[in-house]
């Protein structure tokens, strides 16, 4: 053989095309006339393992199938040695094996309305769900609170209606108090808050009082005192008494306006203290008394029920 002849009925001259090379003509290639495109071939479907290099095939005999019948050239994996068992006969009726045999569609559609019945069930209880607590949350808004309802005051309501009865107890200007020893009304220092500007003076010398004796105190408990007085000196302090009996320490009367050079019309403040009274009336003073500083004027005394500081 040589490079370019390999021998007789070998694959390289069935080439399809050899006609349209120069070596392929020489060789006496053609052009198909029919078939495959090989030179004198025919259609023929020649069974696996038939063809035969270097070697004149033979046609293969026609085999005339009949549907439903078995074919003599095919066995099936289960007959020959170390083949595929045998599969149920349950599973051949069910299988797609069969000609003609499409999917189980029944089977698809029934799992496709269950998917779908799933879902609508879970929306549905999702929505119900949803409402239930949407109802309960209005339920809660719409229903009134104990003090709404029964119509009885707020805590809030009670403390400003408490503050209200407190500014009611009795307030005493310096034309109604009772003065003591050489204590006497004034009105040519401005700032005082009493009826026509008048205030106490005269009260720097021991013995000298104010005393206010206040009624319809609404029960017995502990009240404020608070006395309006004015002084521009340092700090000063008087004796308070209740009901004939002397009250814990010195009232304090200090400068707390920070008045200065003796102008006592800057001098205005307050102070207070926390006496237990009695029910119905009851009698307070402030005096001088020895060892008090009492360089002051004062302009009125009023109560507030309970210990405040304003």
């Amino acid at each position: 053989m040589t490079a370019g002849n390999n021998g007789a009925s070998t694959p390289e001259d069935d080439d399809p095309f050899g006609y349209l090379y120069a070596d392929g003509q020489a060789n006496g290639a053609q052009p198909p006339s029919g078939g495959y495109g090989y030179p004198n071939s025919v259609n023929r479907v020649r069974p696996v393992g038939t063809r035969q290099y270097g070697q004149q095939a033979q046609p293969a005999p026609q085999q005339q199938g009949v549907y439903g019948q078995a074919n003599a050239h095919y066995a099936a994996p289960e007959t020959l040695p170390g083949g595929a068992p045998t599969a149920p006969s349950h599973q051949s009726s069910h299988g797609g094996g069969g000609r003609g045999r499409g999917p189980n569609t029944k089977g698809l559609l029934i799992g496709a309305i269950a998917v779908v019945a799933a879902v609508v069930i879970g929306i549905s209880v999702a929505v119900i769900g949803g409402d239930d607590e949407d109802g309960g949350g209005n339920q809660a808004d719409s229903t009134p609170t104990q003090s709404q309802d029964s119509g009885e005051p707020t805590p809030s309501a009670s403390k400003s209606a408490g503050e209200e009865e407190k500014a009611e107890l009795p307030t005493a200007d310096a034309k109604a108090l009772r003065l003591g020893g050489s204590a006497a009304l004034a009105s040519d220092v401005e700032g005082a808050q009493s009826d026509g500007g008048s205030y106490v003076a005269n009260l720097n010398q021991p013995g000298n009082s104010v005393t206010w004796t206040v009624n319809d105190i609404p029960e017995d408990g502990a009240y404020t005192v608070f006395v309006r007085y004015s002084t521009a000196d340092e700090p000063q302090s008087m004796t308070l008494t209740v009901n004939g009996k002397e009250f814990g320490s010195k009232l304090n009367m200090d400068n707390f306006a920070r008045a200065k050079d003796g102008d006592f019309s800057k001098g205005w403040t307050q102070t207070f203290a926390w006496p237990t009274l009695n029910k119905g009336s009851n009698t307070i003073s402030v005096s001088c008394a020895d060892g008090d500083k009492c360089n002051v004027l004062v302009d009125q005394l009023w109560l507030k029920e309970g210990q405040v500081k304003e």
